[in-house]
């Protein structure tokens, strides 16, 4: 039986493409995750897991003044936090996750609220990303748990797009150009 990371893993390494991860409230979970599928190197390049503010800011160059305003729990430093783990390590794929697990709120959001992003290759030389937003109940392991199943999911949508696409150009190519 496949994980989503055993075939975010596989689907990577067909392509010859890698993934960097950062992790906020994940702490090292996302990392844990695929580097427990066998073969993994190939893919994997590595993960910071910048559980506090400033490390966002200092490692992954999200930007200090949004942190100022809106916290690290934002969707704008998830994507951040993606695409500057993806160029801090070289990567083709960065995902990140930033959120409140608990047992307190912080930066005025509840416990559950969660966000999760990816940031990849996208047309010409502009990254690509995209965010979700998540509300998510149960305890602490549980939203840990829940969030690291939702940025591989999210990753996976997003590699079956980016497929999907060049699936599209191809053919378009094959039948003459349309």
């Amino acid at each position: 039986m496949s994980s989503p990371a055993a075939d975010v893993v596989g689907l990577l390494t067909v392509r010859g493409q890698s993934l960097a991860v950062a992790e906020s409230l994940t702490g090292g979970l996302v990392a844990a995750e695929i580097t427990s599928v066998p073969g993994a190197s190939k893919a994997f390049r590595g993960s910071v897991t910048a559980y506090a503010t400033e490390l966002k800011h200092a490692v992954l160059g999200v930007d200090a003044d949004l942190l100022a305003a809106r916290g690290a729990v934002d969707p704008l430093v998830a994507l951040q936090m993606a695409a500057g783990v993806r160029a801090a390590l070289g990567a083709d794929w960065g995902i990140a996750t930033t959120g409140v697990a608990g047992p307190e709120p912080q930066d005025g959001q509840p416990v559950g609220t969660v966000f999760v992003a990816v940031c990849g290759p996208g047309a010409g030389s502009a990254p690509g990303g995209k965010v979700e937003a998540l509300r998510l109940n149960g305890d602490r392991a549980e939203i840990r748990r829940e969030s690291v199943r939702s940025v591989l999911a999210l990753l996976l949508e997003q590699l079956a797009d980016e497929h999907s696409g060049n699936e599209r150009a191809q053919d378009t190519e094959r039948n003459g150009g349309f």
